[in-house]
């Protein structure tokens, strides 16, 4: 296997210091010019890219490859004559060795990018980059610098901010107190290191592109969703004032009532809000689809029930409390039999709206499967054949 290692020299600086044109091939050919190259100037960095190359060469020699080595350089004041003359080098180069394969070795960031160069002429297996040993941590500090300003994000998201902050902070410092103007720095710098760290930035964008599409498509999901969204602050409100109807007592004595009083006042609220909304999206799936699946159709018997059970118990901590009256059955009137109100003690009371809301989920269920077309029994059936299939 023949593995062609080549040097590359875009500045042209063995040219220039030599006066010897490229390409140069072969071991012996090489190690006279980098004697020639480091006699004339040995603070060039060429010198130590070719003895690289030589070193290389030499490796795969001991592994058993038959590796030619060469240097190529850009024999012209213009960038892109500078690349068409590394071309040229190595087209005269594989033409004259037929390598199977390529090392390219450069001592530079602005070299490396030729690889692409020799990797359209022969597969590159290995790409050397040389950094003297004195000058690696400036060099190497250097290229990562020179990558981070290449990248518009990075800039946007560090400079900006540090720039504007450095912008901001004099004149802050003028107006008000150093103490504040630092404070108001921080506590901006902090926002927004939370907004990039939570990617607010990207869900906000994914929700404008949502409504968009929304609007644009028709949805009924749109409106429903807005009227959810005012159901919900009233619920906010009612709750609010829920709590603020306890008594002064209750305020400094118990938390637990407090939540319990929010709770009940603003449930009703929220799960008519979450009903609207799972209408709206069901009626969406409607329009759209030719088949509902049960989970939408679920949906609104589930905000239904949860909002039972948090009625309930909410409830039974009031009551308990001494802060909501008993729950009073009414008197029922059947031809010739009368039922007598009676009250509902606290724990009555829960197991009413437990039962309500189990009651409602296993109607929400029954409804989802019939409505969808697949009993509960084909789907358990349809799942195990599945799971049966994954084990086979």
């Amino acid at each position: 296997m023949t593995t062609l290692v080549v040097c590359v020299d875009r500045s042209n600086a063995v040219g220039q210091t030599t006066g010897r044109s490229t390409p140069v091939v072969g071991a012996d050919a090489v190690e006279a010019l980098v004697t020639e190259v480091g006699v004339a100037d040995p603070e060039d960095a060429s010198v130590n890219c070719i003895l690289e190359a030589l070193r290389v060469a030499r490796d795969l020699e001991a592994e058993g490859d038959d590796g030619v080595v060469a240097v190529v350089s850009g024999a012209a004041d213009a960038a892109v004559g500078a690349d068409r003359s590394i071309a040229r080098d190595v087209d005269a180069v594989i033409e004259d060795c037929d390598p199977d394969a390529a090392v390219v070795v450069v001592d530079s960031p602005r070299d490396e990018r030729l690889v692409a160069i020799v990797e359209s002429r022969v597969r590159v297996d290995s790409v050397d980059r040389v950094v003297v040993r004195q000058d690696r941590d400036i060099e190497s500090t250097y290229y990562r610098l020179k990558q981070f300003l290449a990248d518009e994000e990075l800039r946007q998201t560090v400079l900006v901010p540090l720039g504007v902050a450095l912008v901001v902070f004099p004149v802050l410092s003028f107006l008000t107190r150093t103490a504040v103007a630092v404070a108001t720095i921080t506590a901006v710098t902090g926002l927004f290191l939370l907004y990039k760290g939570f990617g607010v930035d990207a869900a906000a964008v994914d929700l404008a592109a949502q409504a968009r599409d929304a609007v644009y498509s028709g949805r009924v999901s749109l409106v429903t969703y807005a009227v959810a969204s005012g159901l919900t602050l009233v619920g906010t409100f009612a709750g609010a004032t829920s709590v603020s109807g306890l008594d002064r007592v209750t305020l400094d004595g118990s938390l637990l009532l407090q939540v319990m009083a929010f709770a009940h006042g603003s449930v009703p609220w929220v799960a008519v809000a979450a009903l609207t909304a799972s209408l709206g999206r069901l009626l969406d799936e409607a329009i759209g689809s030719d088949e509902l699946t049960s989970a939408y159709l679920n949906l609104p018997f589930l905000a239904v029930a949860i909002g039972l059970v948090v009625r309930g118990f909410s409830g039974w901590f009031l009551e308990r409390g001494e802060r909501l009256a008993p729950l009073t059955l009414p008197r029922v009137q059947v031809g010739s039999l009368s039922v007598a109100p009676a009250a509902l003690t606290p724990i009555e009371r829960l197991a009413a709206y437990v039962v309500v809301a189990l009651a409602v989920a296993l109607l929400g269920a029954r409804v989802a499967f019939y409505l969808s077309g697949t009993p509960i029994e084909e789907t358990d059936l349809a799942d195990a054949d599945t799971d049966t299939g994954r084990e086979r």
